[in-house]
């Protein structure tokens, strides 16, 4: 199970709208650190898919939701649980250190 991707047009529904805590992974194909941090992504996604949903949004492609929640760099990702933003994550990190970033969303 990978993450999907999520854009203006579906960011109401895949994020402000989602049932559950739904991490955003603010990336760009230019980017090496995400191009690293996307398969971890994906593994957290597989093994915790009934607690929380992980959706890529590609920052060049959406540069006004990338404004909005004030993205300066990359990767950067955004917990968000009923439509508000619970927790940031800035930079690449290992699976063991970003899953302690979510415990309070995996536990």
């Amino acid at each position: 199970m990978t993450a999907k991707a999520t854009s203006q047009a579906t960011w109401e529904q895949d994020v402000l709208q989602a049932d559950g805590p739904v991490l955003v992974d603010f990336w760009a194909a230019w980017c090496g650190p995400c191009r690293m941090v996307a398969p971890v992504l994906d593994e957290i996604q597989s093994e915790h898919a009934d607690k929380i949903t992980i959706v890529k949004l590609n920052v060049d492609e959406n540069p006004d939701l990338a404004m909005k929640y004030q993205i300066t760099s990359i990767p950067a990702m955004k917990v968000f649980q009923g439509g508000e933003v619970k927790t940031t994550i800035i930079g690449a990190k290992p699976k063991f250190a970003l899953e302690q970033d979510l415990a309070a969303f995996l536990g």
